[in-house]
């Protein structure tokens, strides 16, 4: 008798099945399965076909990237697409030393290797160069000016070709590589003077029969092998020639941070000859340690590996570009790329991309202009990239969670729960990213599943932007939330933090007053807690609730009440489900939300009748202006002018500054222009 089909591989289901095979079998017609010794040997049966069963489960996912979980298999699933998978990164700082006191030296080199020691985190580390770096000396004195640092130790391995090995693999001995920082330099023989230096190359477009390249591939351990060429693809190497591999093993980015640095390297002269170090000045630190990173993980590389293959390494369409820069960056924690097509006016012939680094805010400068030149073998001819600041949309909760005393009677127990839930939630990969969603169902269901003791919640939910003025100059605002806004008041639907602007005494807030369902105004006022709303200036801008776009006229801001010149922006969202639009970038902000504990005296019995239960609107009520727990302005406000409310004009010229959420113009007088409409934004952040 022939088993049947499975539609699963339970134990209890083999089991059975054995049971009811040898119960069909007439020789076994007088046993009892349950309590004979034959049930022992049906349960090894079943153990041996079920382990059996898993082992070929198990080992038919490893043939697979998207089931493999070893990560030797998985490299080695994406080695076949042709995915070598990033490796840890050396934490990379900037410093700048002289060498003075010099006499009869031309030139001064430093010798690559160890550099200096520098220190972050009550912790030290190691920095050193892969190459060495040489500078003229000028009346006795040599600069080394903004000379990069790598965390980690120095290793050179020398391997001497052998043609009569049928399969010679040369195989880095270390893991924890950083792979950037790989030099591999090529002699004829052991005793010859030069070398010829090899390049690593990532695809084979361009290499011909004379390339002096190799490949670089993952193996196990975390570990390296470099392939060298055979002739037809990148040049072959001969017998007898020497291979010298110089690179720096790291920390990865325990190595961020350090800041302070002390010089313990080895400079010489044009002649060879080591320096005195007592010549050598103090390191000056230009930039602490940053980018530091870990060796890609298994679900990284399941992700990129497919997505790299595709593009074929080549950046056309806008998921191109977000799948190629996770390759090169490795710090990178959230990216988004769109078309300029997509803006209004379009730019054609550019696509925009904005990062989120893992370590910190803001991508450098520096690392824009390097990143912009390593997307160039990539990109498509006439496509421009540009790199635009990131703008943080923050989502803030207002939250009264009502709880039976009876069941637990320390509402300041719950309310530490509720906060290091919403805080974990803030933390997940619903938001905290470019296109993130705060889910507003899964944060009200979070707080009612705290405790046994709370047994509902009214939870709000308003958005804020950080507009960040030109302080003492002429400007014009824009501040877009990629949301709409909710209007259910006439006024006081958009509200901000306090600042000062030129021609006004006192403290200035905005506020937007309804047109219509789809527009309304933007006017100034001042303000005293428990008085009522002076309006200064009645058209100071206009609002566009069905977009979430806020725009302010011409205006000089002399100083805000946030500190670092940071005017808080808040409104009313249309709905509780907040999502990030092109560069928004979607931040769940604990530092301004409120957990409010209410008893909730019906569930414990206290006050059946409801008469004396505290009842929450369920609905945001208007304030005049934003309460906010972001640090103060320290700064000395600017006095404000006797000059008339209003704006005055200036004779300096026109400055605009365009980016990716908020626009800012700095005009010479008032202006209608908008500084850019549609999604062309920029300024704040």
């Amino acid at each position: 008798m022939a088993f049947g089909q499975y539609t699963n591989l339970d134990f209890d289901q083999i089991k059975s099945s054995i049971r009811d095979y040898l119960r069909a079998n007439t020789n076994f017609t007088d046993y009892d399965f349950e309590g004979s010794n034959l049930s022992i040997i049906i349960d090894a049966l079943a153990y041996n076909t079920y382990t059996t069963a898993y082992n070929t489960n198990m080992a038919a996912n490893e043939c697979f990237l998207d089931s493999a979980t070893l990560r030797e298999n998985v490299v080695s699933l994406a080695r076949n697409i042709g995915y070598v998978p990033r490796s840890r990164r050396s934490s990379r700082a900037r410093i700048s030393f002289t060498v003075s006191g010099l006499t009869e030296t031309s030139t001064l080199t430093l010798n690559s290797g160890i550099i200096c020691n520098g220190s972050g985190a009550n912790t030290n580390y190691i920095f050193c160069i892969p190459e060495d770096i040489t500078v003229p000396v000028v009346n006795g004195v040599g600069q080394f000016n903004n000379i990069e640092i790598y965390e980690g130790n120095f290793i050179s391995q020398e391997f001497t070709v052998d043609t009569s090995l049928f399969n010679q693999r040369y195989i880095l001995d270390n893991s924890f590589i950083d792979t950037s920082t790989i030099k591999v330099k090529v002699k004829p023989s052991s005793t010859s003077t030069s070398s010829v230096t090899y390049k690593q190359i990532d695809n084979i477009v361009g290499v011909t029969s004379t390339s002096n390249s190799y490949l670089l591939q993952e193996i196990e351990d975390e570990r390296y092998e470099l392939i060298f060429g055979d002739n037809v693809i990148g040049k072959k190497l001969s017998n007898s020639n020497v291979i010298t591999i110089t690179y720096i093993t790291t920390d990865g980015k325990d190595g961020n941070g350090a800041s302070e640095f002390s010089f313990v390297g080895n400079i010489t002269n044009q002649d060879g000859g080591a320096i005195n170090s007592g010549l050598i000045g103090l390191v000056s630190t230009d930039e602490k340690s940053r980018d530091g990173d870990e060796i890609e993980s298994i679900s990284s590389i399941k992700y990129f590996a497919p997505r790299i293959y595709s593009s074929q390494y080549r950046a056309v369409t806008a998921s191109d570009y977000e799948s190629v820069l996770g390759y090169i960056y490795p710090n990178v924690e959230s990216v988004t790329a769109f078309g300029g097509e997509e803006m209004s006016p379009p730019r054609f012939g550019k696509v925009f991309i904005s990062v989120k680094p893992r370590n910190g805010d803001f991508l450098s400068d520096e690392t824009k202009r390097e990143l912009i030149q390593k997307l160039k073998s990539y990109a498509v001819a006439g496509i421009v990239p540009e790199f635009i600041d990131l703008k943080y949309l923050y989502v803030e909760l207002n939250t009264t969670p009502y709880y039976n005393p009876s069941l637990n009677d320390t509402p300041e127990t719950l309310k530490s729960g509720v906060s290091n839930a919403l805080t974990q939630y803030s933390r997940s990969i619903d938001v905290n990213k470019f296109g993130g969603r705060f889910k507003y169902s899964k944060a009200v269901s979070l707080i009612d599943s705290i405790d046994s003791s709370i047994t509902s919640n009214i939870t709000l939910v308003t958005i804020r932007r950080n507009l960040k003025s030109v302080l003492g100059q002429f400007a014009q605002y824009e501040v877009c939330f990629g949301n709409m806004f909710h209007t259910q008041e006439s006024a006081y639907n958009v509200v901000s933090t306090g600042f000062t602007i030129e021609g006004v005494t006192g403290t200035v807030y905005l506020a937007d007053e309804v047109i219509n369902r789809e527009k309304g105004r933007i006017f100034f006022f001042t303000y005293t807690e428990g008085g009522t709303p002076n309006i200064v200036k009645k058209n100071a801008g206009t609002v566009d609730y069905m977009h979430g776009e806020v725009l302010i006229d011409t205006c000089n801001i002399t100083s805000t009440v946030v500190a670092n010149g940071v005017i808080e922006i808040q409104a009313i969202p249309h709905s509780n489900d907040i999502v990030g639009l092109r560069d928004l970038y979607v931040k769940f902000d604990m530092t301004n939300t409120t957990i409010n504990m209410v008893q909730d005296l019906i569930a414990s019995g206290e006050n059946t009748s409801g008469s004396r239960f505290v009842h929450t609107h369920s609905y945001y009520t208007p304030t005049f202006t934003r309460k906010s727990n972001s640090p103060v302005s320290t700064a000395a406000a600017i006095l404000p002018s006797t000059a008339a409310t209003g704006t005055t004009t200036s004779s300096s010229g026109t400055v605009t500054s365009t980016s990716a959420s908020t626009t800012t113009t700095t005009s010479s007088s008032p202006s209608t222009s908008s500084g850019g409409g549609g999604s062309s934004y920029g300024g704040g952040y």
